[in-house]
């Protein structure tokens, strides 16, 4: 009787042992099969391969009115927007961009198309009937010494003015005089930058000359930048270039060989309150023997800017500027010019801004066409509305 009972004890506890791990078993949940990875969507691969190539696209065009209504259809003293009455498809720009890390090659590479890129040739690298330009090609490297030593070459924007080629990195949509006439747009050559501190940098620049592609002559133009950054409320910025350059306008001097031009140009950016910021840029220029009497040719001028943000997508700024151009070798006429403008600013969507904009040009000599003459006015009234995308 007592060996039965043993044997069914354990028949029992075998029973228990089996039927607990069964159920044990039943209770563990099963491994999940691995998923398939969801295909990426089309809009995150193409912001992928924008990052990854640093591309852009910037897009500017607009509509410009002058109330003189002038037959030649032509704004006086204005450059990119010399069209008067017509819609005009300023800039069709892509752009590939990499900042250089120390030790390592950045780059930049863009491509104008439009009725900007008429005026911005560089000498030797197209002309005035192809819309078409190589505006910036270079290669930089920042070296690991010290804070990172710079090094750049190629063809690049200048370094001086406090404007710039595309309306959108400016307050007004319309360019200010100085920029027109006051300084170059580009240069080709080598640049080697050093920031000594977080408030101090300096570049060094060899270059070919003033929007020159090909050298007119068999000596450099030297640029110095220097960059002071007390606080995040000042930003000084001094621009000093020396070269012998051809003369364009009259002039005893008929090659590169015997006239110097120097320009010294000044850049202050003042942000006294948070939504306000001004801007102070006087320049000041001379060319030897590039005067129609035989003697030194001068030009200089101050702009300033004052621009307000007044909620997150409406901004205000105006733009006031002195120009004289004392023998005429930067417009064609020896003249004392300036202007005044007002431009509202809308960021209606992302990265699209809409600029309206009034100006109004005056000078002490009459270089503004009417209705039926042409260059018989003193002044100048337009209204433009400027759209400018980036992507």
């Amino acid at each position: 009787m007592k060996r039965k009972l043993i044997t069914l004890t354990v028949v029992l506890m075998t029973v228990i042992t089996v039927s607990s791990r069964s159920w044990g078993a039943a209770e563990e949940p099963a491994a999940e099969a691995p998923k398939a990875e969801a295909p990426k969507a089309i809009g995150s691969m193409l912001d992928d391969i924008k990052k990854w190539l640093g591309l852009s696209i910037y897009l500017q065009g607009g509509y410009n009115y002058n109330f003189e209504n002038p037959d030649s259809q032509e704004n006086g003293l204005r450059i990119f927007d010399h069209k008067a009455n017509s819609f005009t498809l300023d800039l069709a720009q892509i752009v590939f961009t990499k900042d250089a890390p120390v030790g390592g090659i950045g780059y930049r590479l863009k491509v104008s198309a439009g009725e900007t890129a008429k005026f911005i040739h560089a000498a030797g690298l197209g002309d005035q009937s192809q819309p078409f330009d190589l505006t910036e090609a270079y290669i930089n490297y920042v070296a690991p010494i010290g804070k990172g030593l710079k090094f750049q070459f190629g063809k690049f924007a200048t370094m001086a003015g406090a404007e710039v080629i595309e309306a959108k990195d400016n307050m007004n949509y319309s360019r200010g005089l100085l920029f027109n006439y006051a300084i170059p747009f580009t240069h080709t050559g080598v640049m080697i930058g050093y920031p000594f501190s977080d408030q101090v940098g300096v570049n060094f620049y060899v270059v070919n000359g003033w929007d020159d592609f090909n050298d007119e002559g068999n000596s450099k133009t030297l640029a110095l930048s220097t960059t002071v950054t007390p606080n995040d409320q000042i930003s000084l910025v001094l621009n000093l270039l020396n070269g012998r350059e051809i003369v364009t306008s009259g002039g005893s001097c008929t090659s590169s060989i015997c006239s110097n031009r120097f320009l010294a140009d000044f850049v202050g950016t003042f942000k006294p309150m948070k939504n306000l910021t001004v801007v102070v840029n006087p320049d000041w220029a001379t060319q030897s023997n590039a005067a129609p009497d035989g003697g030194d040719a001068k030009w200089y001028g101050i702009a300033g800017y004052v621009k307000y943000d007044f909620i997150d997508f409406f901004s205000a700024s105006l733009r006031g500027e002195y120009f004289k151009d004392s023998q005429g070798i930067r417009t064609g006429t020896p003249q004392t010019a300036k202007e005044i403008t007002l431009t509202p600013e809308f960021r209606i969507a992302k990265d699209l801004i809409v600029r309206p904009e009034y100006r109004h040009d005056w000078s002490d000599k009459e270089v503004f066409d009417s209705s039926h003459s042409t260059k018989d006015k003193k002044s100048q009234d337009t209204i433009a509305l400027g759209v400018m995308y980036t992507w």
